[in-house]
């Protein structure tokens, strides 16, 4: 059958993104303490086609992503962005895969072990070098109280939320990078169970973001980041964002 979609088109106008989008697809990623973690992820692939290309068959997206069927990590990654790159015969190459991210940990109190979700999202784009970010959602909630009684375990709900956005220059473990955000967010929230107050305290997604950008800034292996803290109010919210200067 002829390829249509590749067949020269004389009026040179680029198209800028072709792909398809969200896909819902098996992956595997690295996890510290299990060493890998199989979950479900939502993935976008597109390319940005020269002007002589009329379009690309969509089916070779799914083809491509078949290839490394259950082994998405961050070398395979690159791997299928330059796979795109060279059999669509693009100018650039972009994936983006979301998912969620489970980790066991212990409440407050230490009696019990919960297990949290945490919603993360790679992006990768190919153009003539790979850039690959990461981002990760953490949830911000003050400290459950102490339960004596059985039943169902008592719950505030959730504070807020620090969207977490970096590129690397060696590679962390999610769950480093989760720990090293709930540190700097549950020391923030220390007191929120406490009565009275202390005087000087000063909960707000400025002091947040501004924590949270401090020790990122700190780790020799993060590149660049963007932080963005969010409070959850009724009807509306308040949101901070900060960005290392690298990024500027």
């Amino acid at each position: 059958m002829k390829d249509i979609q590749s067949q020269s088109d004389h009026r040179r106008i680029n198209i800028r993104k072709v792909g398809v989008k969200e896909i819902s697809y098996p992956v595997t990623v690295l996890d510290k303490a299990r060493k890998v973690q199989n979950t479900v992820a939502k993935v976008n692939m597109y390319v940005n086609l020269p002007h002589q290309f009329k379009g690309t068959h969509m089916s070779r997206f799914i083809e491509i992503l078949n290839r490394f069927h259950g082994h998405i990590d961050l070398k395979s990654f690159h791997l299928v962005l330059r796979e795109m790159k060279t059999k669509l015969q693009a100018e650039s190459a972009h994936m983006e895969i979301e998912f969620p991210y489970f980790l066991k940990k212990k409440t407050h109190s230490g009696h019990r072990t919960d297990i949290c979700e945490y919603i993360c999202k790679m992006h990768g784009s190919f153009e003539k070098i790979d850039a690959l970010t990461l981002e990760v959602r953490v949830p911000i909630a003050p400290p459950t109280p102490e339960q004596s009684t059985t039943g169902l375990p008592e719950s505030l709900g959730h504070w807020g939320f620090a969207h977490i956005r970096l590129h690397f220059r060696n590679f962390i473990w999610l769950e480093d990078l989760i720990q090293m955000v709930e540190k700097i967010t549950s020391h923030n929230l220390k007191w929120s169970m406490e009565m009275p107050k202390p005087s000087n305290y000063d909960l707000s997604v400025e002091k947040i973001a501004k924590a949270l950008g401090e020790k990122l800034s700190a780790h020799p292996d993060i590149q660049w980041f963007e932080v963005s803290v969010e409070n959850l109010s009724k009807g509306f919210s308040t949101f901070a964002t900060i960005r290392s200067i690298s990024d500027l």
